[in-house]
């Protein structure tokens, strides 16, 4: 019988790291998940056995460095190395910079960047003496293009892609066998706005167009059992990162004027709404969140993007055929 990969996914509760539990398990990984929520992970665990996967659930926070350790050291320990470690666990606040309290800001900061920090450095201290393993870091366009009232989660986007590089580099100074890769994500459906602390008095939202979480949990499978730098999912990803490198300025002032609405609808909050900013909401809330009618289950620019090379192989086929025809007709 092969081997089963050994996967662990942070901020599986919910969401797109629990599409991306499921996703591993349809292909029969060893699945541990980790996250705050228990009744979530619960559910992920089922979905994982469903699935054919074998799950294993330890309930932390990635804020927690000895935490993350600890469990690092019972996942090798009860099954194994691991062979992909997958960091998605974050939080965020829908608030304008200076409606934030000091200490929401930090607990962001913690959660999201360290969170990460701290799982990249349990994954590197076992991953290194083996000289083999991934780690798959899932950032998104706000790493590269900012948005207003999510300063916390946009500045820790953008810490991590300047970590990232930095320990790449690293990474291949010494010549390590360890791969290092970012998955930037584009506008997903995931329960996230339903719990994301705010100070607005309106529903939080995607900024559409919108994915569903398992065009995500794609783009981060592939990303893990492929060797690549980076990858991108969704139009609006690409669309954001190179218009960022090429227009910055004026995106400043599209987002000043359009960024505050795009990311709320008109309806009121639910009286008595819980954030999860410093502890769980409880309850399984699964990987889809409220936008389901106004969600894409598929990208185009991710397809065409995992099948890149076979594209470019086929066009230049066709542009040597072409040739070949060309030439044939002069030679008549």
């Amino acid at each position: 019988m092969a081997k089963r990969g050994i996967v662990v996914v942070s901020g599986a509760s919910a969401g797109i790291g629990r599409a991306t539990a499921r996703r591993f398990a349809k292909d029969g990984w060893r699945v541990a998940v980790f996250a705050r929520g228990v009744d979530g992970l619960e559910g992920a665990v089922r979905d994982i056995e469903a699935a054919g996967g074998e799950a294993m659930a330890i309930p932390l926070d990635v804020a927690d460095e000895s935490a993350l350790e600890a469990a690092a050291d019972r996942v090798e320990r009860e099954w194994g190395p691991i062979d992909v470690w997958i960091n998605n666990a974050m939080v965020t606040a829908y608030c304008q910079f200076m409606d934030m309290s000091p200490q929401d800001f930090r607990r962001a900061t913690e959660v999201t960047y360290f969170g990460s920090v701290w799982g990249i450095r349990a994954a590197l201290k076992r991953m290194l003496p083996r000289d083999r393993g991934t780690i798959v870091q899932v950032g998104s366009a706000l790493a590269y293009r900012s948005i207003p009232l999510q300063s916390a989660y946009c500045g820790a986007k953008s810490a991590l892609r300047g970590f990232i590089d930095s320990l790449r580099s690293e990474l291949i100074h010494n010549k390590s066998g360890v791969h290092l890769t970012m998955v930037q994500l584009s506008a997903f459906n995931t329960p996230q706005f339903d719990w994301g602390k705010t100070c607005i008095p309106k529903q939080p939202q995607p900024v559409p167009p919108i994915f569903q979480p398992e065009v995500a949990a794609e783009g981060i499978h592939y990303a893990a059992t492929h060797r690549r730098r980076e990858l991108w999912v969704g139009w609006p990803a690409v669309k954001a990162i190179l218009a960022t490198r090429m227009i910055p300025g004026i995106l400043d002032r599209i987002l000043a004027r359009q960024g505050y609405s795009g990311q709320h609808t008109d309806e009121p909050l639910p009286p008595g709404r819980k954030d999860n900013l410093y502890e769980p909401v409880p309850g399984d809330h699964g990987a889809h969140g409220r936008f389901d009618a106004r969600s894409k289950p598929a990208s185009i620019q991710l397809v065409l993007d995992m099948n890149r090379t076979l594209i470019f192989a086929g066009a230049a086929l066709l542009a040597g055929l072409g040739g070949g025809v060309a030439l044939a007709r002069r030679l008549k």
